[in-house]
């Protein structure tokens, strides 16, 4: 027992400790006014989101990049609500912006991968961009996505999503959990062993989409447009890879408003895991998980037998010092710190989340998802 506690733990310390130094690995990046040399095709996929929109489409409209250098593809998802026609009066009224809606092909298990392949067909230029309907884009995107692929001549950037301000306990149990998340994404790109990026906030370079064939072999995944593309160019281009570490390259998005629509997001993240080919990747959510599944059972174990006390506490407060750690950088780089102060009582609940989400993904063969059932 004692030489399975020191080797998760060990393992555990390495990893949290590897990401933390590969976060600060990453610098900082500034906007250096170059020349916009770069055209970007910016990939909207939608399905019923009247209600976030219209705020999309004014912050893409107040980016400072030349409007003939970009172009918005909106790509209908089967809505139903007005979203089609909030999208018709943002073309009508601001006709120097190149923008287009499309319905989706819907030709796999995935609308979004669907809605992504769809757009490339018709993107006129050689990059491409995407985001959600439910974010808001910083002013500078397309201007710090230029100086990167200008300086670093790279195909892939992957760039920094952070939840918009809200309220309630839900909203920080979210936020704190989204933020370990980013702070291990970038971690992960400081040590040249990315293990996730986020759809809402990518640039990558349209041709080799097409040579790498896109999303063919991961159709079946209805999640993963994403993470799966970044592993392809990974196997292909491990050096064209770069992360844009910038606030002023930051995308907002929404947090979960009901409890049953984040267990609902937070089974779809999870689904695509088992399909990841990165071996990094893989061993990562393994030491999460082992970790996380200890900690609960060295708790449980100690309430029976006292002498397990030390053994829990002690891998509750490394557990409790390496999380902070990086949620700490993470916070702070995103001036999202509203959450801190109930990181201590949801860092109590945590591990229970982390192994109900992993071992309902692997049990559950169904989740549901805008009004739609996937299957895993």
């Amino acid at each position: 027992m004692i030489y399975i506690i020191g080797i998760i733990s060990f393992s555990y310390f390495l990893l949290i400790a590897s990401f933390i130094i590969g976060f600060d690995k990453i610098k900082n990046v500034s906007n250096k006014d170059l020349s916009p040399k770069n055209n970007f095709s910016i990939l909207v996929p939608f399905r019923n989101e009247a209600d976030n929109l219209s705020n999309l489409l004014q912050s893409i409209l107040n980016i400072k990049y030349p409007k003939n250098k970009f172009e918005i593809i909106l790509i209908n998802d089967d809505s139903s609500d007005d979203s089609e026609l909030i999208v018709f009066n943002f073309i009508k009224q601001h006709p120097l912006i190149g923008s287009t809606l499309i319905n989706n092909e819907r030709n796999s298990n995935s609308p979004k991968k669907d809605a992504i392949n769809t757009a490339i067909k018709i993107a006129k230029f050689e990059w491409i961009v995407t985001t959600d309907a439910d974010c808001k884009v910083p002013t500078l995107w397309l201007q710090l996505f230029n100086q990167t692929i200008e300086k670093n001549k790279c195909l892939f950037i992957a760039a920094p999503v952070k939840f918009k301000n809200g309220k309630g306990l839900l909203y920080h149990f979210q936020n704190l959990n989204f933020l370990s998340l980013i702070g291990s994404t970038l971690g992960s790109f400081g040590i040249n062993k990315p293990i996730m990026c986020n759809g809402a906030n990518l640039c990558y370079n349209k041709e080799m989409f097409i040579k790498l064939n896109g999303f063919k072999g991961n159709e079946m995944v209805a999640s993963g447009d994403d993470v799966f593309l970044m592993e392809r160019i990974l196997q292909t281009y491990p050096k064209k890879i770069s992360y844009l570490k910038s606030l002023d390259a930051t995308v907002e998005t929404l947090s979960e408003q009901k409890e049953q629509l984040f267990y609902n997001q937070q089974l779809r993240w999870a689904a695509k895991t088992t399909a990841y080919k990165n071996q990094f990747s893989k061993i990562v959510g393994l030491v999460v998980f082992f970790n996380n599944l200890l900690l609960i059972f060295l708790g449980i174990l100690a309430i029976f037998y006292p002498i397990y006390g030390c053994f829990f506490l002690t891998l509750f407060l490394l557990k409790l010092v390496l999380d902070s750690i990086l949620i700490l950088k993470t916070s702070f780089f995103l001036k999202s710190t509203e959450s801190l102060i109930y990181y201590p009582l949801i860092s109590v609940f945590h591990p229970f989340f982390i192994i109900l989400i992993a071992l309902m993904s692997l049990f559950k063969t169904t989740y549901k998802w805008k009004e739609r059932r996937f299957e895993k």
